[in-house]
C-alpha cells in the first residue's frame, strides 16, 4: 500500500455488485457500446482527415454503494468515458442508462435530470472553480440554478462546507486563490454533494495533490461514500489508490475495455498481458525489489489508425497472427464469469496456442 492510503484501513467492501442478486442490485448506472471519435478538420475544403477513435464500444455497469475503479495509461480515453457519462459531451453512438433508463432517450429522461444525480469532480482543482465566486458561492450556484431560494442556497452551501471539513466561519467566504490545493478540491466535493446526487464520477480527483493531502481527501471520499450510501466512479492512474477503495476495476487500452473483474481477483490473476504489465509497473517499497527492465514496451499507438485486431498487440509479449485478424471479445478468466479480458489467450477455440483447450465432451468428470 502507498502513503497516500497509510492512515486507515482498507475500507470494507461494498457487498452491492453484480454478482449478488435481487432488485437493490440493479445497475444504477451502465452504458452500452459507447463511442466517441473526434473529427480531425484540415483536409480539401475543410474535409475529415481523420477521427480520433476515443472510446470506442465501451460497456459497463456500477451497482447501487459500489466503486468502480477505471485504470489505464493516458490516451485510453477513461477520461472521455468520464463526460460522456455526465454528457459535457455527447456519444456519437451508444445507450447510457439511468436505473434502467435511457438518458436523453424518447422514452427515458433528460440531461438535466440524469445531472441531478450524477455528479463530477474534476482532476484540476482550480480550474473548474470561478475565480469570481467565494467557496460558499460555488457550492450554492448550483442550488440557485434549480430555483432553490438564495438565502436557503447560501444555508446549504454552508452546512456542506462543514460535512468536507471546511468550517464555514473561516472558508466560506473566501475565493479559490486563497484556498490551498486540498480546501479546493474539497470546495469541489463540496459542490457535487450539494445537490444530494446518487452517483459520484471522480476523474483524477487526488492525482494533483500532495501525497499527505491526498490520503486526507481519499479517506474523506470513503468516509462520505459510507455515510451518504454513494456510488462511485473512480477513475485514476495510481493502481495503488484504485486498489485501495475500488471494489471492482475496469482496464481500458486505447478507448476499449480490455479487462473488468473485482479488484482482488484482478490485481492476484490479471488475465490480460497489458493489466498484468500495469500492475508489474508499480513502483515497490522496497529498494531490493528494483524494475530491471518495463513491464511494457514501445508507445502507445495512434487512436486515429489504431492497430486492427487486438490493439494491445503491437505491444505485447504473446502476440499472434489471430491477434491481427480479429478483435477479442470479452470472455471469462478461468471459471470466474465476473473477471472477464479481452484476449485471445484467454478464450478456447480462438486459435491462439496459449487459449485454453475446451474438455471433451465424451470424457467423464472424473477423467475415467
Amino acid at each position: 500500500m502507498n502513503s497516500a492510503c497509510a492512515t486507515t484501513e482498507r475500507p470494507a467492501r461494498s457487498r452491492a455488485g453484480p454478482w449478488n442478486q435481487g432488485e437493490e442490485d440493479r445497475p444504477v448506472l451502465s452504458v452500452h457500446e459507447l463511442k466517441k471519435y473526434f473529427r480531425l478538420s484540415g483536409g480539401l475544403f475543410g474535409a475529415a482527415r481523420g477521427y480520433v477513435q476515443a472510446v470506442d464500444g465501451v460497456s459497463f455497469s456500477v451497482s447501487k454503494g459500489e466503486t468502480l475503479g477505471v485504470v489505464g495509461e493516458s490516451g485510453c480515453g477513461k477520461s472521455t468515458t468520464a463526460r460522456l457519462l455526465i454528457r459535457l459531451i455527447k456519444p456519437d453512438q451508444g445507450r447510457i442508462l439511468l436505473d434502467g433508463q435511457d438518458v436523453d432517450g424518447p422514452n427515458g429522461i433528460s440531461v438535466r435530470a440524469l445531472r441531478h444525480q450524477v455528479q463530477m469532480v474534476f482532476q484540476d482543482s482550480y480550474a473548474s472553480l470561478n475565480p469570481r465566486h467565494t467557496a460558499a458561492e460555488e457550492v450554492s450556484f448550483g442550488l440557485s440554478a434549480q430555483g432553490v431560494a438564495r438565502a436557503e442556497a447560501r444555508k446549504r452551501a454552508r452546512e456542506v462546507l462543514d460535512f468536507v471539513g471546511l468550517e464555514p466561519g473561516v472558508f466560506a467566504d473566501r475565493y479559490p486563490h486563497e484556498l490551498s490545493g486540498g480546501q479546493r478540491q474539497r470546495v469541489n466535493i463540496a459542490r457535487a454533494l450539494a445537490i444530494n446526487p446518487r452517483v459520484l464520477i471522480l476523474d483524477e480527483a487526488v492525482s494533483s495533490l500532495d501525497k499527505s493531502v491526498e490520503a486526507q481527501v481519499l479517506n474523506l471520499l470513503i468516509d462520505i461514500k459510507n455515510r451518504l450510501g454513494l456510488t462511485y466512479v473512480f477513475i485514476s492512474h495510481d493502481l495503488n489508490v484504485v486498489q485501495f477503495v475500488s471494489d471492482r476495476v475496469l482496464v481500458m487500452y486505447l478507448g476499449k475495455v480490455v479487462e473488468i473483474g473485482p479488484v482482488e481477483k484482478v490485481y492476484r490473476s490479471a488475465g490480460h498481458p497489458y493489466t498484468r504489465a500495469l500492475i508489474a509497473s508499480r513502483l515497490s517499497m522496497n529498494p531490493r525489489r528494483r524494475i530491471v527492465a518495463p513491464p511494457v514496451a514501445g508507445d502507445l499507438p495512434s487512436p486515429i489508425n489504431p492497430p486492427s485486431g487486438c490493439r494491445f498487440r503491437t505491444r505485447c509479449p504473446i502476440a499472434e497472427p489471430v491477434c491481427a485478424a480479429k478483435e477479442p471479445l470479452l470472455a471469462a478468466v478461468g471459471d470466474d464469469s465476473l473477471h472477464v479480458a479481452a484476449c485471445h489467450a484467454m478464450a478456447p477455440r480462438s486459435g491462439h496456442s496459449l487459449a485454453p483447450q475446451p474438455m471433451s465432451r465424451t470424457a467423464s468428470p472424473s477423467g475415467a
